[in-house]
Formats: structure tokens, sequence, C-alpha cells
């Protein structure tokens, strides 16, 4: 079932629910500690989520006035502002997180059915109503939340958001050079079809681990035949 505009509220509620709980008891010895990301502590994934939450400010702002209000002005200040929040005093850039969470849910709460209808462009340059907001929010904080490795999990994560999530990426990844790969779910029905080099790889699990391994955060389950799941490109 296609994702709702409510859906993708509530996801992100859950999220950042989830996200600002693993985050509570971050110190500067744990922020400074790896995270589930290669060659990213944790407090690099805590910026960029505290960065990402005003750059889509910007966009609810766009639509609320209909003044163009870009996510980031270049992609040299999307990284320096991740790099500034890195460099913040421990109880500061979690406060950040806070912050900037409640100010892009005021933000949203405060638009109405016109401003929602409004176009935006993302920071991949997609031209998408700001009813898409929402969704890539929830698609920060929940990715994001487990990328803390402080507990959280793909399980942890709501069932649909983790369907609308394989959906997501499997149409992004079909559009790219990468293995051919069919994922199937038992326990909901739900199947993804990776066009691609070669026979289809039959990976076959339950839907966290199989989003999990979309979004490129663990191996996968193995294949039918018991080998390893081919390896994926970067998502995003």
């Amino acid at each position: 079932m296609p994702r709702t505009f409510a859906d993708a509220r509530q996801w992100t509620a859950a999220g950042t629910e989830l996200l600002l709980k693993a985050a509570r008891c971050l110190d500067a010895v744990s922020l400074a500690a790896p995270s589930a990301l290669p060659g990213w502590s944790r407090a690099h994934v805590a910026a960029h989520v505290a960065a990402n939450a005003e750059a889509l400010s910007n966009l609810v702002r766009w639509a609320a006035t209909g003044v163009p209000t870009p996510m980031y002005a270049s992609p040299e200040e999307r990284a320096a502002g991740i790099a500034r929040g890195v460099a913040l005093p421990a109880g500061e850039l979690v406060g950040r997180l806070h912050s900037t969470a409640r100010e892009l849910e005021a933000g949203m709460a405060a638009l109405g059915e016109r401003e929602w209808a409004a176009e935006v462009v993302t920071a991949q340059g997609r031209t998408v109503p700001a009813t898409e907001v929402p969704w890539l929010r929830a698609r920060e904080v929940c990715v994001h939340a487990v990328d803390l490795a402080g507990g959280v999990t793909f399980a942890d994560l709501p069932g649909g958001f983790l369907a609308a999530l394989c959906d997501d990426i499997a149409a992004k990844r079909a559009a790219a050079p990468g293995p051919a790969v069919r994922l199937r779910s038992p326990g909901t029905g739900g199947t993804w079809e990776l066009p691609g080099d070669g026979e289809p790889a039959l990976v076959t699990g339950g839907l966290p681990a199989l989003t999990a391994y979309l979004a490129g955060r663990g191996p996968g389950p193995l294949t039918a035949d018991g080998t390893p799941a081919p390896a994926l490109g970067a998502w995003l």
C-alpha cells in the first residue's frame, strides 16, 4: 500500500522520539565513539540530523512564503555545517538535536493545505510538493536513530515505514547499475526487484533485515542457495 502524508507525519514523530531517546545519554566520550556509518562518529550522525532539520525547515519556509529557500547554500556549506556541529560540546550538540527537531515540527504544523501543495526543491535537485518533507524527515530520523549505534535497530522502526523505505530505495537502486536481486519478505508478503547484471539472486528474510540490507546497513540475509547477498553500492 502506498505511503500517505499522514503516515509520513506519524513516522517522523516516531523516529524523532527514538532518535532523541537514543541521544539522551550521549556524553563527550560516547559521541566520539564510532557510529554504524564507516568513518563517522556518533557526533557526526547527530550533527548531520540536526543540520537536516534546519535544511528541511528552509523548505517549510519556502512553502509558507513562496520565497525560494534551498536546503543548503552549497555542498561545501552542508559539509561545513556538520563539521561545526561535531565541534560543539556534547550538551550543546544534543540540545541542538532537540531544538532543531522542535522548530521543524512547529513549522510543519503551521502549514495549511495550500502551503503543503507548494513545490520545493530537494538537496538532490528534485522538484516535489512540500508534502514530501515529512517523508524526507522520517527517513533521516528513523535510519539515523539506528546509525547512532545506541541500541535502536531496524526492528524497532514501524513496519509500515520499513515497507515504504524498501519501496523508496528499490526504486532508486533500480535506476542505477548494480546486481540483479529479488527480495522477498514472507512475513509481510512484500517483494522488491532490483534489475541488474546476471541472474537475479533471491534474498528472503524478515522486513527489518531486508530494509537494513537495501539501505546499506548490513550484509543482508543469505540468498536461497546459501551464499551471501550481493553487495550493493551506496543508496544516497
